[in-house]
Protein backbone atom coordinates (compact mmCIF):
# COMPACT_ATOMS: atom_id res chain seq x y z
CA UNK A 1 0.00 0.00 0.00
CA UNK A 2 1.30 3.43 -0.83
CA UNK A 3 0.40 6.88 0.36
CA UNK A 4 1.13 10.19 -1.39
CA UNK A 5 1.77 13.33 0.65
CA UNK A 6 2.08 16.61 -1.27
CA UNK A 7 3.23 20.12 -0.44
CA UNK A 8 4.29 23.30 -2.20
CA UNK A 9 7.99 24.12 -1.99
CA UNK A 10 8.22 27.15 0.25
CA UNK A 11 10.79 29.91 -0.16
CA UNK A 12 12.16 29.16 3.33
CA UNK A 13 13.02 25.60 2.22
CA UNK A 14 15.34 26.82 -0.53
CA UNK A 15 18.90 28.05 -0.71
CA UNK A 16 20.17 31.07 -2.68
CA UNK A 17 19.76 29.19 -5.98
CA UNK A 18 16.06 28.60 -5.15
CA UNK A 19 16.54 24.84 -4.95
CA UNK A 20 15.48 22.86 -1.91
CA UNK A 21 18.12 22.55 0.82
CA UNK A 22 18.89 18.86 1.36
CA UNK A 23 17.62 18.55 4.95
CA UNK A 24 14.07 19.38 3.88
CA UNK A 25 13.77 16.08 2.01
CA UNK A 26 14.00 14.36 5.41
CA UNK A 27 11.32 16.68 6.81
CA UNK A 28 9.03 15.78 3.92
CA UNK A 29 9.71 12.07 4.46
CA UNK A 30 8.79 12.52 8.12
CA UNK A 31 5.55 14.29 7.16
CA UNK A 32 4.69 11.46 4.75
CA UNK A 33 5.51 8.91 7.45
CA UNK A 34 3.12 10.64 9.86
CA UNK A 35 0.37 10.22 7.26
CA UNK A 36 1.38 6.65 6.26
CA UNK A 37 0.91 5.01 9.69
CA UNK A 38 -2.80 5.92 9.93
CA UNK A 39 -3.30 5.06 6.23
CA UNK A 40 -2.49 1.42 7.08
CA UNK A 41 -4.80 1.51 10.08
CA UNK A 42 -2.31 2.25 12.85
CA UNK A 43 -2.99 5.21 15.10
CA UNK A 44 -0.58 6.98 17.40
CA UNK A 45 -1.39 7.22 21.08
CA UNK A 46 0.75 8.15 24.12
CA UNK A 47 2.39 4.71 23.92
CA UNK A 48 3.23 5.05 20.22
CA UNK A 49 1.85 2.50 17.77
CA UNK A 50 0.27 -0.69 19.14
CA UNK A 51 2.26 -0.31 22.38
CA UNK A 52 5.70 0.31 20.82
CA UNK A 53 7.58 3.50 20.03
CA UNK A 54 8.94 3.54 16.46
CA UNK A 55 12.35 5.24 16.57
CA UNK A 56 14.42 6.28 13.56
CA UNK A 57 17.55 4.16 13.30
CA UNK A 58 18.85 5.36 9.93
CA UNK A 59 17.93 7.45 6.90
CA UNK A 60 19.58 7.58 3.50
CA UNK A 61 18.95 9.99 0.66
CA UNK A 62 19.76 9.65 -3.01
CA UNK A 63 19.21 12.73 -5.16
CA UNK A 64 18.39 12.77 -8.86
CA UNK A 65 17.22 16.36 -9.44
CA UNK A 66 16.35 19.44 -7.45
CA UNK A 67 12.93 20.55 -6.38
CA UNK A 68 12.59 24.31 -6.74
CA UNK A 69 10.74 27.15 -5.09
CA UNK A 70 7.15 27.38 -6.35
CA UNK A 71 6.87 23.73 -7.40
CA UNK A 72 4.75 21.08 -5.67
CA UNK A 73 6.46 17.95 -4.41
CA UNK A 74 4.72 14.60 -4.17
CA UNK A 75 6.17 12.14 -1.66
CA UNK A 76 5.07 8.55 -2.23
CA UNK A 77 5.59 6.37 0.85
CA UNK A 78 5.69 2.56 0.67
CA UNK A 79 6.92 -0.23 2.91
CA UNK A 80 10.36 -1.24 1.60
CA UNK A 81 11.12 -4.04 4.07
CA UNK A 82 9.96 -5.52 7.36
CA UNK A 83 12.24 -7.31 9.81
CA UNK A 84 11.85 -8.60 13.33
CA UNK A 85 12.44 -5.26 15.09
CA UNK A 86 12.84 -2.84 12.18
CA UNK A 87 10.95 -1.69 9.15
CA UNK A 88 12.10 0.50 6.30
CA UNK A 89 9.89 2.96 4.47
CA UNK A 90 10.83 4.26 1.02
CA UNK A 91 9.85 7.82 0.15
CA UNK A 92 10.00 8.79 -3.52
CA UNK A 93 10.01 12.58 -3.89
CA UNK A 94 9.06 13.97 -7.28
CA UNK A 95 7.78 17.06 -9.03
CA UNK A 96 5.41 15.87 -11.73
CA UNK A 97 7.30 13.20 -13.67
CA UNK A 98 10.72 14.45 -12.46
CA UNK A 99 12.26 12.24 -9.79
CA UNK A 100 14.01 14.43 -7.23
CA UNK A 101 15.06 12.15 -4.38
CA UNK A 102 14.56 8.74 -2.81
CA UNK A 103 14.70 8.56 0.98
CA UNK A 104 14.84 5.31 2.91
CA UNK A 105 14.21 5.48 6.64
CA UNK A 106 14.47 2.52 8.99
CA UNK A 107 12.35 2.55 12.14
CA UNK A 108 12.97 0.23 15.08
CA UNK A 109 10.18 -0.83 17.43
CA UNK A 110 11.19 0.09 20.99
CA UNK A 111 9.76 -0.13 24.46
CA UNK A 112 11.51 1.83 27.22
CA UNK A 113 14.33 2.58 24.77
CA UNK A 114 15.05 -1.09 24.00
CA UNK A 115 14.43 -2.72 20.61
CA UNK A 116 11.54 -5.19 20.66
CA UNK A 117 9.80 -7.22 17.93
CA UNK A 118 7.00 -5.48 16.05
CA UNK A 119 3.63 -6.52 17.51
CA UNK A 120 1.52 -8.83 15.35
CA UNK A 121 -1.03 -6.01 14.87
CA UNK A 122 1.65 -3.82 13.28
CA UNK A 123 2.94 -6.66 11.08
CA UNK A 124 -0.57 -7.43 9.86
CA UNK A 125 -1.39 -3.76 9.16
CA UNK A 126 1.78 -2.88 7.26
CA UNK A 127 1.72 -6.01 5.09
CA UNK A 128 -2.02 -5.95 4.26
CA UNK A 129 -2.92 -5.10 0.69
Amino acid sequence: MSLTWSAPVRYSECDDQRVVFNAHYLVWADEASNAWWPSVGLTWDPDGVAGVQPMVKASSLEWSASARWGEVVDVVCVLDSLGRTGLTLRFTVSVGERLCCVVRTTYVATRDGVAVPWPDAVRAAVTAG
